[in-house]
């Protein structure tokens, strides 16, 4: 699929693009293979809240102008941070890496993410917080912040422990090596790997069905998943009966039963 690649400034951006009921939120640095400066983490946060706060977007899909996803940090620039402890994102927008950071939103709707070439570090945190990522057969992918004497601090620590177990996690975080897609589909870090140049289009395709189901109940599935990892499976079972209750109780429900009536697909609102 074709898609605007408006020319970044020197410190790189994050290109916006709506296509249907999808956003697609571009990393737009490929000169730099896409290194992350603090500009270019402020946007992608405002493109995340945009996608929770706009009615009409039901999914997000992350993706990367040029050859590479992400080679990690701009390390130089972003080394500052890290000594003072200031964050590169504003309080009270949507923290895209999504582990529950003090002082920032949550993410409500799905994520998508398609990777592609150099995939490291901060680029690794990112699509482990997104929710299905679909990785080009020719990815490679490095957790390497040891040896620059850095902690991973986007997520890494947390979701790949429980996506590859203990073991598989100590090994990629501990010798920051890089690895294969095949071993990024064997650790779970990655869901689909495809031909490279069809990563997109793929992730696309699966958007596109995300968005075409109810967008209330795909809301509430996803976080009910979310609360039985992070709260434990009776925090997730108590929002059974209360959250069905609350669609079974909407406009889409209704359009639910009808559609299943009437044997044609439903026609989704959100309301």
């Amino acid at each position: 699929m074709q898609i605007d690649h408006p020319s970044p400034p020197p410190e790189g951006c994050i290109s916006c693009e709506v296509r249907g009921h999808v956003l697609l939120i571009g990393i737009n640095r490929p000169a730099k293979r896409n290194g992350w400066t603090p500009a270019m983490f402020q946007q992608l946060a405002e493109a995340y809240t945009r996608l929770d706060d706009e009615p009409e977007l039901r999914v997000g899909l992350l993706h990367a102008f040029g050859e590479h996803f992400t080679a990690g940090l701009d390390l130089p620039v972003i080394a500052e941070f890290m000594k003072s402890g200031q964050k590169v994102i504003p309080a009270g927008l949507v923290e895209p890496h999504d582990y529950g950071l003090p002082g920032y939103r949550r993410r409500t709707k799905p994520m998508v993410a398609a990777v592609k070439g150099i995939c490291f570090t901060v680029g690794i945190e990112l699509m482990l917080g997104a929710d299905i990522v679909v990785a080009a057969d020719s990815s490679c992918f490095a957790q390497m912040e040891v040896q620059r004497c850095i902690m991973p601090t986007g997520g890494a620590t947390l979701r790949m422990p429980e996506r590859a177990g203990v073991g598989n996690a100590m090994l990629h975080l501990l010798t920051g090596d890089a690895f294969d897609a095949a071993e990024a589909l064997r650790c779970h870090f990655v869901q689909k790997v495809v031909p490279a140049g069809q990563e997109l289009d793929e992730a696309f395709r699966i958007a596109e069905r995300i968005a075409a189901q109810a967008p209330q109940a795909v809301v509430a599935t996803r976080l009910n998943v979310l609360k039985a990892i992070e709260l434990g499976q009776a925090a997730a079972v108590a929002d059974f009966i209360p959250v069905q209750q609350r669609l079974a109780n909407s406009e889409d429900a209704a359009e639910g039963v009808r559609s299943f009536i009437e044997k044609r697909p439903a026609r989704f609102t959100g309301r």
